[in-house]
C-alpha cells in the first residue's frame, strides 16, 4: 500500500463500518481491473540487495522515477517511501525489503494492463540501468537471509517488524523476503461479492499451484514450489487464510466486518506520526481502549480503511476484492494473472461455472489443499481429485469468460491471448518452480546465481 489513510471522519457505530464496504458496488459497466507487482531489486555486479540510501539506492529510484513521471512523492517524515498518481490512476511503493511495486490504475481491459505493465517497467529499468540497478520477477528471495535484506525506513513496517515474531514464525520473511502478483476487482452488489469472494477464496491455492515460483531460500532448494505459499501458512493466523464464514450462504460485509472488528491493529496515524496498537482490537478501540493514551483516541474512517489494508486473508475484501493467493513472476506472469481471475469473475457464465465446480468442496478441503499445494504444486488433490485436472478446466472457464467479454486489441486478439503461459504450464505439467529448479540440477551446476540473469525484468 502506497499511502496510509488520513480520513478524519468520526466513526460512531459498526453499520458505517458495514455501510463502507457496501458503498463499493458499482455497475457492472464501471468494473476495473488493478494490478499490482512486486520485484527485487538487485546490483547486477554482485547480485545483492538495493539499500534504501545512497547514490544507488531504493529512494535514489523512486526519485528517478518521480523526475520521470511527475507523480506526487509520498513521504515518511524526511524519507521518500512511494509515489503516487495525481488523480488515483496508480501508485508506486516499497515493501520492507525494498520490493519494488507498481499498483497500476483501475483499467477497462487485460490489454491496458499489459500496456501499464511494460510501460512501467522500461521507465523503471531507465532509471534504474544507469545505478547498476536491475530488477528480479520470482516469488522469494533466492539468496540472501533475513539478516542480508535491507530494511525499508517506513513506520508501519517498523510497528510490523516487532509484532510478527509474537504471532507466527514466518511473519518476517513473508515482509522481506517475498514478491506477489495481485488484481483487485469489483463487485456490483452484496450478492456478487458473495459469489466471488466463495468462489476465489476456494481457487486461491490453484492460483499459487498455477504460478509458483519460490523454490529456493539462502542459495539452494528449500524443499518447496512455492515458499512463499507455505509462509503464509504461519505469518499471523488471525488476520491471514481461508475466512470459514465465507463459505456460508448468507456471508455479507456484516460478517466480514465482525471478523476484523477482532483482528489486533497494527497502529493508528495522528499528526503524522504513527502509534503502535497491537495491544488492541478494532472493537475495543471503538469501545474507547486508547482513551487516555492517546490524545486524539477517537476512532476515524481513515483508522478503519488503514485497518482493513493490514488484514490478510487469501482473498481480502475492502470496497474492491484482491486475489492474494500468487507468488511474483516474470513479464507474462503480469498479465497472467489478472487475465485469469478476470475471466473467472467478470463473466457471469464463467462464474457460475466456477461456483458449481466448487460447489461441493468444504472448508476442511480447501485448508489440506492449502497445505498441500507449496511442495506439491499441482500434483496436489482437493475432494479426490488431481489438481492438474481442475487446473486445466477452471482455466478453459476463464477462456470462456474472456471470449464472452470480447474486449480486442488492435490487432483483433481477446484477452484470452494472456492465458498463454498458463497453457504452457499445463501442457509441460510443470510450474515455473519446477523449472527452475530443473535448472539448478542442471544447466545452472547447483547454482541460484543465473536466476539473476535469466528471470530479471
Amino acid at each position: 500500500m502506497a499511502r496510509d489513510t488520513t480520513d478524519q471522519t468520526p466513526l460512531s457505530s459498526v453499520t458505517e463500518l458495514t455501510d463502507y464496504l457496501a458503498g463499493g458496488c458499482k455497475a457492472e459497466a464501471d468494473f476495473r481491473i488493478g494490478t499490482e507487482h512486486e520485484k527485487f531489486a538487485f546490483f547486477r555486479e554482485d547480485n545483492s540487495p538495493v539499500p534504501y540510501f545512497g547514490d544507488a539506492s531504493i529512494s535514489a529510484l523512486l526519485k528517478g522515477m518521480q523526475a520521470k513521471l511527475g507523480w506526487e512523492p509520498i513521504m515518511d517524515g524526511e524519507n521518500i517511501i512511494g509515489l503516487g498518481e495525481q488523480h488515483g490512476m496508480g501508485a508506486i511503493s516499497i515493501e520492507p525489503g525494498g520490493q519494488f511495486e507498481l499498483s497500476g490504475a483501475p483499467l477497462e481491459n487485460l490489454h491496458q494492463t499489459c500496456k501499464e505493465s511494460n510501460q512501467h517497467l522500461a521507465t523503471l529499468r531507465e532509471v534504474a540501468e544507469p545505478m547498476g540497478i536491475r530488477f528480479l520477477g520470482i516469488g522469494g528471495s533466492p539468496l540472501w537471509s533475513y539478516d542480508e535484506t535491507p530494511h525499508m525506513p517506513k513506520s508501519r513496517y517498523a510497528i510490523m517488524t516487532r509484532y510478527m515474531p509474537k504471532v507466527g514464525t514466518k511473519g518476517l520473511d513473508m515482509m522481506y523476503r517475498t514478491c506477489t502478483i495481485q488484481v483487485n476487482l469489483d463487485f456490483s452488489s452484496e450478492a456478487d461479492m458473495r459469489q466471488k469472494m466463495r468462489v476465489s477464496m476456494k481457487l486461491q491455492s490453484l492460483a499459487t499451484a498455477l504460478f509458483a515460483s519460490s523454490p529456493f531460500t539462502e542459495g539452494k532448494p528449500n524443499g518447496l514450489l512455492s515458499w512463499r505459499g507455505d509462509i503464509w501458512r504461519d505469518t499471523d493466523n488471525q488476520r491471514s487464510g481461508v475466512l470459514p464464514f465465507t463459505f456460508n450462504d448468507d456471508f455479507g460485509f456484516k460478517d466480514y466486518v465482525e471478523w476484523a472488528l477482532d483482528v489486533p491493529m497494527y497502529f493508528i496515524v495522528r499528526d503524522s506520526k504513527y502509534h503502535d496498537c497491537t495491544h488492541v482490537t478494532f472493537r475495543q478501540f471503538m469501545n474507547g481502549a486508547l482513551k487516555g493514551e492517546i490524545a486524539d483516541w477517537q476512532p476515524t474512517m481513515g483508522d478503519w480503511t488503514n485497518h482493513l489494508s493490514t488484514l490478510f486473508p487469501d482473498v481480502r475484501l475492502k470496497r474492491f476484492l484482491e486475489m492474494r493467493g500468487a507468488d511474483g513472476g516474470p513479464w507474462r506472469r503480469i498479465c497472467a494473472l489478472p487475465a485469469f481471475w478476470v475471466g473467472l469473475l467478470y463473466n457471469q457464465e464463467a462464474l457460475d461455472a466456477a461456483d458449481a465446480l466448487t460447489a461441493g468442496w468444504s472448508f476442511d478441503e480447501v485448508i489440506a489443499l492449502r497445505d498441500a499445494v507449496p511442495v506439491k504444486g499441482l500434483g496436489a488433490e482437493i475432494a479426490g481429485k488431481p489438481l492438474l485436472g481442475i487446473a486445466r478446466e477452471v482455466v478453459d472457464i476463464s477462456r470462456t469468460g474472456l471470449k464472452n467479454r470480447n474486449r480486442l486489441n488492435g490487432d483483433g486478439q481477446d484477452e484470452t491471448v494472456f492465458l498463454s503461459s498458463l497453457d504452457e504450464v499445463l501442457a509441460k505439467k510443470t510450474t515455473l518452480a519446477d523449472d527452475l529448479l530443473a535448472l539448478y540440477n542442471g544447466r545452472w551446476g547447483g547454482s541460484v546465481l543465473p536466476v539473476f540473469e535469466e528471470y530479471q525484468y
